[in-house]
């Protein structure tokens, strides 16, 4: 069954704040087997010139799709979990997310398209901090594979 169209161009925002933690930064970088030091010691990260630990760059996804995930989880789109792979996540930065930053962000469904058997679902995320700072902006598209015909 298609995705529904209708959902194209529709914004989420997120509720309340992500408030960015050492332990999620360590815990985040431990997950992704990348042991940088300044995403674990704020003295090394200050000696690399960034205020506090620095995030991963690939870290935003532990929270951006939080805004978007209302969609993803509305019946009338559509989407079969069941059947979902992730297909494509990139990131454009404005600066890096830092320990004791709080961010917002702002989904929308920018693209559902077929592609053969599947579908496709892009998802655009501006992440902010709570006074408006861009910080990055997150794309992420995700697949639900079809079934066989």
């Amino acid at each position: 069954m298609a995705l529904n169209r209708d959902f194209v161009g529709r914004t989420y925002s997120s509720n309340v704040p992500y408030e960015v933690s050492r332990v999620k930064i360590r815990e985040f970088a431990a997950a992704i087997g990348d042991h940088n030091p300044i995403y674990r010691d704020k003295e090394a990260a200050r000696a690399a010139g960034h205020p506090d630990v620095v995030a991963p760059p690939t870290f935003p996804i532990a929270f951006s799709l939080q805004s978007g995930g209302e969609a993803l989880v509305d019946p009338d789109l559509g989407l079969n979990f069941a059947m979902v792979v992730h297909g494509e996540q990139r990131f454009e930065y404005h600066r890096p997310i830092y320990a004791g930053d709080e961010l917002v962000t702002s989904s929308t469904i920018t693209d559902i398209r077929s592609a053969g058997r599947n579908e496709l679902l892009t998802v655009r995320s501006d992440i902010t901090t709570v006074a408006g700072e861009p910080v990055c902006v997150s794309y992420n598209t995700i697949v639900e594979r079809g079934g066989a015909a």
